[in-house]
């Protein structure tokens, strides 16, 4: 990875985030503007174009600080991962989240009213972020969405401790380039996904991701919770001897002997695993 990696640098045509002055070399610099998502998800693109490959996600709450707009789009720098790249304008509101709960259902609908009956607004995704205003009896009220179950909720700070078992539950989750949602996503959305319900930061690509824990090797043992990384591949283990991941191969997220994995990949690409990390996944 560069010195400078442009998917964590917000700068373009010359217009450069006022934090990275003296760091940077640019034109102008200026201050973002704080905003949040408001729709349940919204994709990151690399362009201001709804044809445009997409780079990442975004979900419901999470924060994204705008550098600059182009149409009906803004350019700018998410909160939670600092991934850079255009947002639709419609997909935001003015204003830093300021969230007191997060979604830890795999997936769930807000309501217009405090009633299952009425109008369902969604799906939300795992680890969308609630600001709350209110509530009545098992519902609580997100603002700019509707009312929640409270049982599909969680309170900021209290997290999972076992990635696996949260990976385990997008099994048959569309793959997405680009996606984090429980709609669809890829091996490294889903590894980011399972991390951050566990309290943990983690970063958007998996080469990024290969910084995180602590290097090991297979003859020392794999454990549950381990993570396996090929050139532009993450997995994550359930045990010692199977991985759950998203893949292009199945165009799923599956469960897979590790061995079954490695000689497939192997026959396909050519590569080898070429890292093994390990966490700690101790609740916070």
């Amino acid at each position: 990875m560069s010195a400078v990696d442009p998917r964590l640098t917000l700068v373009r045509d010359g217009l450069a985030d006022l934090r990275l002055q003296g760091l940077i070399p640019a034109e102008r610099f200026a201050r973002t503007r704080a905003c949040t998502i408001i729709s349940p998800s919204a994709p990151l693109t690399g362009a201001s174009d709804p044809a445009a490959e997409r780079a990442s996600e975004l979900l419901f709450g999470e924060g994204f600080d705008v550098l600059s707009e182009d149409g009906e789009y803004a350019f700018g720098q998410t909160a939670r991962d600092g991934y850079v790249g255009f947002v639709q304008k419609a997909a935001l509101r003015q204003g830093a989240p300021s969230p007191r709960w997060r979604v830890s259902a795999l997936r769930t609908y807000a309501f217009a009213e405090p009633s299952i009956k009425s109008a369902a607004i969604g799906p939300f995704s795992r680890n969308a972020l609630i600001e709350a205003d209110r509530s009545e009896g098992r519902f609580v009220h997100a603002i700019g969405a509707g009312w929640f179950v409270r049982e599909h909720l969680a309170p900021i700070g209290r997290f999972d401790a076992d990635p696996a078992r949260l990976a385990l539950d997008y099994l048959g989750t569309p793959y997405l380039w680009g996606g984090v949602s429980s709609l669809g996503l890829d091996c490294s959305g889903l590894v980011q996904q399972a991390l951050r319900a566990c309290g943990r930061a983690c970063p958007r690509d998996s080469d990024q991701q290969r910084s995180l824990g602590r290097a090991i090797e297979p003859q020392d043992g794999l454990a549950r919770g381990d993570l396996v990384f090929w050139p532009g591949h993450v997995a994550l283990l359930t045990g010692p001897d199977e991985i759950v991941h998203a893949n292009a191969h199945h165009m799923a997220v599956v469960r897979e002997p590790l061995a079954e994995a490695v000689a497939r990949i192997k026959q396909a690409t050519g590569s080898d695993p070429m890292a093994w990390r390990r966490l700690s996944f101790e609740s916070p």
